[in-house]
């Protein structure tokens, strides 16, 4: 099974480099039928390449070299005028002038989303791209969006935001009429800054956008929702604690269930399946990566300790972004609102 579509990997990215990605990359290129591009250092690929079983090295894919790695400690803007040949630089340029249709990488993320905005370039009427995330829920999936490119937001950066993830979960988590709600301090209108106010009243008078109000907390988990918006600095917050608390949460549960006793370990051994369920549910790697929206081409941006299992699932998403068209469905939506937003930026 081959489609046409090409995905750039930045194969340099991320904690553990080419060791992962490049396991993942190609497994997901196997299962989508779509061509990986492994950017970065090429004695450093082959080398991961050459301990890969057979199967593995059929997917459809080719090196590029580019002799430069980003560092995380590095400043996004050094990066962009002092590493032209870093691998993340080189995969978004490939996006850039039509040679692969997205870029996936786990490096890092201030390096992508500088690299994203001035190399791949925004779309025209969208001041900030944000990055979004999908998180488990009660339910169904929540994408939360910023979570941290825009630490500060005007309002019409999280009206954009919302449009934006609307038309993500629409056709990436299949949801017919997602719910959009802003994150708040309570459900009632009027709560929250006067940029979540303001921001409020945008999406109130959005066209074709099912905004539900203002949500708290705690309904990221288990209220009526299906997309998040806030601000990078409150959504990158929400998201570290999220991770840590579930994180805790399983390791306090093993140590009441496996420390205290025989009887206690037998629970533990028959619940063993929900703990798998549930590890899974919570598990980042099920979902990969976080797409960078408001970018003229796509991108996403995955943890920086990704496993090869959460790169092949954000490889695999990117292929079913472009799959499903829907780059296309959300310049539609932001079109169809382009005289509120254009209202809106007038009056700040």
């Amino acid at each position: 099974m081959k489609n046409s579509n090409i995905l750039a990997v930045d194969a340099m990215g991320g904690d553990f480099g080419p060791s992962v990605v490049v396991p993942g990359a190609l497994a997901a290129a196997q299962k989508c039928g779509a061509k990986v591009i492994l950017v970065g250092i090429e004695s450093a690929i082959q080398d991961v390449l050459d301990t890969l079983p057979e199967n593995l090295k059929q997917a459809d894919f080719s090196i590029l070299h580019a002799s430069q790695v980003v560092e995380m400690n590095e400043k996004p803007s050094d990066i962009l005028r002092q590493k032209k040949d870093s691998s993340i630089q080189v995969a978004c340029r490939l996006v850039k002038e039509g040679e692969a249709q997205a870029v996936i990488s786990a490096g890092h993320s201030g390096a992508c989303v500088a690299c994203g905005m001035f190399i791949i370039g925004r779309i025209p009427g969208v001041e900030r791209p944000c990055l979004a995330t999908i998180m488990p829920s009660k339910t169904t999936p929540r994408l939360i969006l910023d979570v941290g490119a825009n630490v500060e937001c005007k309002p019409y950066y999280l009206f954009q935001f919302g449009l934006m993830g609307s038309a993500f979960v629409r056709d990436i988590l299949g949801y017919e009429n997602p719910k959009v709600g802003i994150l708040s301090i309570g459900e009632e209108e009027g709560k929250g800054t006067s940029t979540v106010k303001e921001a409020y009243d945008l999406l109130k008078a959005a066209n074709n956008l099912n905004f539900v109000g203002n949500v708290e907390g705690r309904d990221i988990f288990i209220g009526d929702v299906d997309v998040v918006v806030c601000d990078g600095f409150v959504g990158n917050v929400a998201l570290k604690l999220s991770e840590g608390l579930a994180l805790s949460l399983i390791d306090i549960l093993k140590e009441e269930l496996l420390g205290n006793g025989f009887m206690p370990k037998i629970g533990a051994f028959l619940a063993k399946k929900a703990f798998k369920s549930l590890k899974k549910k919570i598990d980042y790697a099920e979902y990969g990566g976080a797409p960078l929206l408001g970018l003229q081409g796509i991108s996403f941006v995955c943890h920086g300790s990704s496993n090869a299992r959460a790169i092949e699932n954000a490889v695999l998403m990117a292929n079913t972004y472009i799959e499903k068209d829907t780059h296309n469905r959300l310049l539609a939506i932001l079109k169809e609102n382009e005289e509120l937003t254009s209202f809106a930026r007038s009056s700040v």
